[in-house]
């Protein structure tokens, strides 16, 4: 028997009789030579040595066609984001502290605790926020309405590679985006680093943690030390003196007060409760109140994925609102279901989709790999209900072809609440009916265009 046709997408240019949709008419009709735009625009970014290493060649794909938002779509976005920060931020520290979300029942200590990213050192920790930097990664379905399909609160990467793609087609592009200058976007992330100093630091010192230059993200690391005016450091840069974490900056040690992560080790301690590399350096100093960092260790049990299926509860309880951008729906699986062929099956607590597996369109041999490794991580695991992806027209070939896509918005808690950036990435499945938009995964970017000023 064979499966019921899927919905067809929604079409982000397009409408329904293949007429461009008015705020994309002007942007399609210049559009005389795709394939050469997109050839040009690779050798711009190239030339400016913009790359990323995790992807086939360490190439940052960039497709020369915008995605264009409207003001009505920007604005329930931007509402809905700041909403869904708020919430995470109070679930965060609800979790470090009083800790009404078990007594209610929402969600139960064992879920939470057995999340990979939870701290058990940051309990009963108050930094100034846990949450100050997050992008989500969000779909439109097949009804045309916006959900949440990932929230990423621990390394939510790209925002400069959203600058580069900007500054790279303004130049190229025959029709002006309405944001033609988005390097704002810095000023505002530092300002909010600033604000995560510890209580009692005027002029706090920012430093940005990096792997170095093995790690994916190295050039958009440098691109950030350069812009938020904060030194690129190790590990073997960093020690301790005098319950303080100092830094060896140019021959000299200066004290740091905020650390802004950017490594792919992350957490604090180990499952068996041994510190990592990282927990060695900076648990200390933060235990003691003299560093700050951000993202505030112990918050990626916002983004672990079996949370994320209670997100709009907790928009719920903490907020007492309902949830204006509602998660696709998930839950937890133990690889013995009968029919998972309407899921996505994703281990919680990774990012990156290198073991995502859609359920439908794998193979007996990957689902068996699957199926074992669900079998040894038990409540690893989660199903995310299978969404038909919006698509775009994409440059293939040399000529435009639709392609799957999502949207990476970014937004700062600052002291003055939630603020969306009008920097967004939407990411492009580049392979014809992938649903797959990584970029380590074979996945390219596109600017995106949101209704100004700001």
């Amino acid at each position: 028997m064979s499966r019921p046709r899927d919905p067809a997408p929604y079409d982000e240019a397009y409408d329904e009789r293949g007429r461009p949709r008015p705020h994309y008419a002007e942007l399609l009709a210049a559009l005389d030579d795709p394939g050469a735009l997109a050839e040009e625009v690779q050798r711009r970014l190239t030339a400016r040595g913009v790359s990323f290493s995790a992807a086939p060649g360490g190439i940052y794909a960039l497709d020369p066609v915008p995605r264009v938002l409207t003001e009505p779509e920007w604005s329930g976005l931007r509402a809905g984001i700041a909403q869904r920060l708020q919430a995470l931020e109070a679930f965060v520290a609800d979790v470090y502290g009083a800790g009404r979300v078990f007594e209610e029942g929402l969600l139960s200590r064992v879920e939470v605790e057995s999340s990979s990213h939870y701290e058990p050192a940051m309990r009963d920790a108050a930094p100034a926020r846990w949450i100050t930097f997050a992008g989500l990664d969000v779909v439109r379905c097949e009804d045309g309405r916006f959900r949440v399909i990932e929230d990423q609160v621990r390394m939510a990467a790209g925002m400069a590679y959203a600058v580069a793609g900007r500054d790279t087609l303004r130049e190229l592009l025959p029709v002006e985006p309405p944001q033609p200058d988005l390097s704002l976007v810095f000023g505002e992330l530092a300002l909010a680093l600033q604000e995560a100093a510890p209580a009692g630091v005027d002029e706090p010192r920012t430093v940005i943690l990096s792997e170095g230059p093995s790690a994916a993200g190295w050039w958009e690391h440098e691109r950030l030390a350069r812009e938020l005016c904060a030194p690129l450091v190790t590990l073997d840069d960093l020690e301790h003196r005098d319950g303080r974490l100092v830094a060896w900056l140019d021959g000299r040690v200066r004290g740091v007060d905020v650390v802004y992560m950017r490594t792919a080790e992350d957490r604090f301690t180990c499952p068996d409760g041994s510190s990592t590399a990282v927990g060695e350096a900076l648990l200390d100093p933060s235990a003691a109140g003299t560093l700050a960092v951000v993202n505030a260790r112990g918050s990626g049990v916002a983004d672990d994925k079996l949370v994320h299926s209670r997100v709009d509860e907790l928009v719920r309880f903490y907020l007492g609102q309902e949830s204006l951008l509602p998660s696709v729906p998930s839950r937890a699986v133990t690889g013995e279901e009968d029919d998972l062929d309407d899921l996505v099956v994703k281990p919680r607590g990774e990012m990156g989709g290198g073991r995502v597996v859609i359920w439908r369109d794998a193979d007996e041999a990957t689902r068996e790999r699957a199926r074992a490794a669900i079998a040894a991580e038990p409540g690893g695991w989660i199903g995310q209900e299978l969404v038909q992806l919006s698509v775009h027209p994409t440059v293939v070939d040399g000529g435009l072809e639709p392609r799957h896509v999502d949207l990476r918005p970014y937004a700062l808690l600052t002291d003055n609440g939630a603020r969306v950036l009008p920097a967004a990435i939407s990411r492009v499945a580049l392979e014809r009916g992938s649903l797959v938009v990584n970029s380590g995964q074979g996945g390219g970017a596109k600017d995106t265009w949101v209704p100004g000023p700001y």
